[in-house]
């Protein structure tokens, strides 16, 4: 373990999102050690100027990767467009920050092998003084000091844009240029072991999450006995099932219901006011798995003006249109649903919902497979009625939810003790690159001037 030292003595800049320094270090802001400029609005591009290969090298936060600019995946403009702005013509170790819908990215110019400049949307902030890094600054714009800076600057809640004026006013700890060296070099290495134990924990987590939805995928579909006689089903993705298993079209195993959004015009009071019934929408299927908790939710008015249904417990629901077509969650406690969304009652006389639970999340890429393809994939009540199911008697199904139930548990312990580990690992990167950057923790090796 690298022990952790601190400079010898401090002083209060009587700012915030600061604290203390070290004595001889001195703050400073972006406008007193850089210039920034941004591509101006009358000189945007039209799509029709991206060029394949060209003059010059026109960059655009979607080809940021690593903190450094991926010149493989540029675009390019002409010389003409080039020209028009020498502001914002790159030079190497120019540091770069997105200021429009992902606010701070960021990128240092490196391997810059021809002309290159920006699109809107990034500017370029240059060091104009012998005695300032932009390595370090880059560091120091990671930190949560800058973030805290936003926090406090920023109108409204949520950033949309920084803003010139207020990105220039930043100010942040300034240590010698040196020191400033040193830091950027040390973070670089420790951030990148960080990065790379996390990496590794998240590989392991990629297979713990395989090994489950295998284990799902073979017992729903082929039992818990290996030793089961087999047939086929006749249906290509399904394959062979257990020679004794029925299968039906999912209509006839259960009542399926398109969930709802209460109509604005039609209402007499906020359906959504005052609200505790759980109302669910695709952005509540984080991953497959027990839905317990929505984001929004509507009242009991909603309900009985019949602008919405609630659906029983233990009911099945499906993401049907979008992006996110084919995830399943189960909701143990009665709730509601939106449009996107279908919900599925099993006849529990016949299917453990449990059961089709596991076998819809097992068979979630070929449920995509008969969605309809216009401006987005849908999958309607018809369709969905249409699925096949496969499972065999009451019995063997507790079975095989009771085996998977087990063994779910067994890995969501492993994931949960390693998603733990990362939070830890992310939470310790921020603090220590907020700590350096400030000088609460001295970098090691460094000659105090």
């Amino acid at each position: 373990m690298e022990e952790i030292s601190k400079y010898g003595k401090y002083k209060d800049t009587g700012i915030e999102w600061i604290g203390e320094i070290p004595e001889n270090w001195d703050v400073k802001k972006i406008k007193h050690r850089c210039y920034v400029k941004g591509r101006v609005g009358w000189k945007g591009l039209k799509s029709s100027e991206f060029l394949t290969d060209g003059f010059s090298y026109l960059v655009t936060g979607t080809d940021f990767k690593n903190d450094t600019v991926d010149w493989d995946n540029c675009y390019h403009i002409d010389e003409e467009r080039y020209n028009e702005d020498p502001y914002i013509q790159l030079q190497n170790e120019d540091l770069l920050i997105t200021k429009d819908g992902t606010i701070g990215k960021l990128a240092v110019v490196t391997n810059l092998d021809k002309p290159a400049c920006l699109n809107s949307g990034i500017f370029v902030v240059r060091s104009i003084k012998d005695d300032f890094s932009t390595r370090f600054l880059l560091w120091v714009l990671k930190s949560s000091i800058f973030t805290d800076f936003n926090g406090l600057t920023a109108y409204g809640s949520t950033i949309q844009h920084l803003y010139q004026n207020v990105f220039v006013e930043f100010a942040f700890a300034f240590p010698p240029v040196n020191t400033q060296i040193s830091i950027a070099d040390y973070l670089q290495k420790k951030t990148a072991e960080i990065d790379h134990i996390i990496a590794n924990k998240q590989k392991l987590i990629a297979l713990y999450e395989e090994e489950k939805q295998a284990i799902i995928n073979q017992v729903v579909t082929k039992g818990l006995d290996p030793n089961l006689k087999m047939k086929d089903s006749g249906v290509e993705w399904l394959g062979e099932i257990p020679e004794h298993w029925e299968q039906k079209n999912l209509k006839y195993l259960a009542r399926v219901q398109t969930g709802g959004t209460p109509k604005i015009q039609n209402a007499k009071m906020d359906y959504f006011a005052d609200s505790t019934i759980n109302w669910y929408t695709p952005s509540d299927f984080y991953n497959d798995g027990v839905l317990e908790d929505s984001n929004r939710k509507i009242n009991e008015f909603a309900v009985d003006d019949n602008e919405v249904e609630i659906f029983p417990e233990n009911s099945v629901y499906l993401v049907s249109i979008g992006a996110t077509l084919g995830k399943v969650g189960l909701s143990k406690t009665k709730a509601s649903a939106n449009q996107q969304i279908n919900v599925i009652i099993f006849d529990k006389s016949l299917l453990n919902p449990f059961y089709g639970y596991y076998f819809l999340v097992s068979n979630k890429e070929m449920i995509k497979l008969e969605a309809d393809y216009t401006t987005l994939p849908i999958l309607n009540q018809t369709k969905t009625k249409s699925l096949t199911i496969a499972y065999p008697n009451l019995k063997e199904q507790d079975e095989i939810v009771q085996y998977i139930d087990k063994e779910c548990v067994r890995i969501n312990t492993i994931l949960e003790k390693f998603n733990k580990q990362i939070d830890l690992l992310k939470e310790y990167r921020t603090t220590l690159i907020s700590e350096v950057v400030t000088g609460k923790i001295k970098v090691p090796n460094t000659i105090e001037a």
